[in-house]
């Protein structure tokens, strides 16, 4: 299921019913579970590894170098999980020695056409980037996260699961879970209610994590002393445990 005038490197390892289209180059040390579909024009490199299902579109690039001026050709690689979407010149590139040397991809994301991860990213499961969104190295985005068309995240910020950023939004610190962000620099500016709900949170889930919001963002509470109130809730609410932890590991600080 190779096509012909495909160039595949003799030391890629390919599942039997993998197919990869025309001009496709698949570098060596690339591997490519079962059920993929790597299509006309794209490009591999290694050390990469595709799990199943992906669907590589036409001029993606996947596993290249780092765009780092301080590597130096190390053995630094990329790992895709499963029923991945990588759009047209979506770019996904490889770790750094100055980090795990490795970026990570879990599953069923889909990268729109010209999005970018940086090296040494951190990318979770059901995530959407919309066209032309953007991570610069060591970003951390976890589950279900949506970034919107032209938006940028700052290196070594983390977004927490079922974050919402709207487009063009310009993200320089943390995003808490749930959170809605918008602007130059970008903002809190709701709750991901929408989102939360399509997911099945209930209702009395949103409402507790609205009340998490409203402590940290509307009460005029210092850090601390909003995380105390948060800390009984959190006791009390799985949702809300998630919410607290994340902030309490923030390096970059948060939005505000």
């Amino acid at each position: 299921m190779i096509d012909a005038r495909a160039v595949v490197s003799p030391q890629a390892e390919l599942a039997a019913d993998v197919t990869v289209g025309p001009y496709t180059v698949i570098g060596p040390q690339v591997h490519i579970d079962s059920g993929s579909i790597i299509e006309a024009h794209a490009v591999l490199s290694g050390p990469t590894r595709l799990g199943r299902d992906n669907h590589v579109h036409s001029f993606a690039s996947l596993g290249s170098a780092p765009q780092d001026q301080k590597y130096r050709g190390e053995p630094t690689r990329l790992e895709v999980g499963d029923r991945n979407v990588f759009r047209e010149f979506c770019t996904i590139n490889r770790g750094t020695t100055h980090d795990e040397g490795v970026t990570r991809i879990g599953d069923d994301n889909l990268f729109m056409a010209y999005s970018h991860v940086a090296h040494d990213c951190r990318v979770g499961s059901h995530t959407v980037f919309a066209n032309c969104a953007s991570l610069a190295g060591h970003v951390e985005v976890q589950d279900w996260v949506i970034l919107g068309g032209l938006t940028a995240v700052h290196q070594f910020s983390r977004l927490g699961a079922h974050a919402f950023l709207a487009g063009g939004a310009i993200v320089q610190r943390d995003v808490p879970p749930y959170v809605m962000v918008q602007g130059n620099p970008a903002t809190p500016h709701a709750v991901n209610a929408e989102g939360l709900k399509r997911r099945g949170f209930g209702e009395a889930q949103i409402r507790q994590i609205r009340e998490a919001y409203r402590l940290l963002y509307r009460s005029d509470l210092l850090l601390a002393e909003a995380l105390k109130q948060l800390e009984p809730l959190a006791q009390q609410h799985a949702e809300i445990r998630v919410f607290v932890d994340f902030i309490s590991h923030s390096k970059r600080s948060l939005v505000r």
